[in-house]
């Protein structure tokens, strides 16, 4: 989950698991017969700690802390790991350079560091999912950057992208077309499946369908997650189709650089 966006859509998604395999806040999971490990299909999300707590397998990075300081102060505060939830000092100021070579490089190799712890905590390792905007400096600049780092370390594991592209009516920032085709570029070589969403098109939904007149981000996110919850719903429980993520590329990709996914969820219904 990298800047600003992704960590606050990872928060929507990771706050539904937790709700929809019965995880508390915590980590503790009442229902879990196994304790202290077993291969349960949501065990794909979650490590198990000896003392039976459920640790998300994710990591958290923003080069500022504001928004990584609201997990660490939030609800779910007791489910993270503090090494999962990585911050710098300074932002990417909407930059992609400086997201990208200036302050992305200093903070990279820690990233890494503990991405492979862990993918050293998984029995076996399936790929990764990523989840960035392409509009802000971090998502952009270190989102790409770090994709292409996981291309070299881990290059046969499939990677499935989940970007929010800016849209025309709804800016943050002026730069964000710069931001977005700097960024596609190493989208295009390094992801094997990418997932498009667009703020836009889901403040729509939220007004027409869900009768909110004036949506939050937190409304946007809660959505978003359920979309990406829905996708991912086969790795997270026994069924027959998308089981692995390869098999998400096997499945969409009809050629290689052609990887780019518009989803669509229906119905909506508040």
């Amino acid at each position: 989950h990298i800047g600003q966006a992704g960590i606050q859509i990872g928060n929507a998604c990771w706050e539904l698991y937790c709700l929809e395999h019965g995880i508390q806040p915590d980590g503790q999971m009442p229902s879990d017969k196994t304790v202290g490990g077993g291969d349960d299909a949501f065990n794909t999300f979650f490590s198990e700690t000896g003392a039976g707590k459920h640790v998300p397998r994710a990591i958290f990075v923003d080069l500022e802390p504001t928004v990584i300081d609201e997990v660490r102060t939030g609800t779910y505060r007791q489910l993270f790991h503090p090494e999962q939830l990585i911050s710098g000092k300074e932002d990417a100021a909407n930059n992609f350079a400086r997201g990208h070579y200036t302050i992305g490089k200093e903070i990279v190799d820690l990233c890494l560091d503990r991405i492979r712890k862990l993918a050293d905590n998984c029995t076996g390792l399936q790929g990764f999912l990523v989840f960035n905007a392409v509009g802000g400096g971090t998502g952009s600049g270190l989102g790409s950057l770090l994709l292409e780092r996981l291309s070299v370390d881990y290059g046969k594991k499939s990677k499935l992208g989940f970007t929010v592209y800016p849209s025309p009516q709804i800016s943050t920032s002026v730069v964000e077309p710069y931001n977005s085709v700097l960024s596609t570029h190493s989208l295009l070589e390094h992801t094997d499946v990418s997932v498009l969403l667009d703020n836009e098109a889901i403040y729509d939904i939220c007004k027409r369908s869900l009768d909110i007149e004036r949506p939050t981000y937190t409304n946007l996110n809660r959505l978003v997650s359920q979309v990406i919850s829905s996708l991912t719903a086969s790795l997270k429980f026994d069924g027959a189709l998308n089981v692995d993520v390869t098999e998400f590329q096997t499945n969409l990709v009809p050629y290689p650089k052609i990887h780019f996914m518009l989803s669509s969820y229906a119905p909506v219904i508040s």
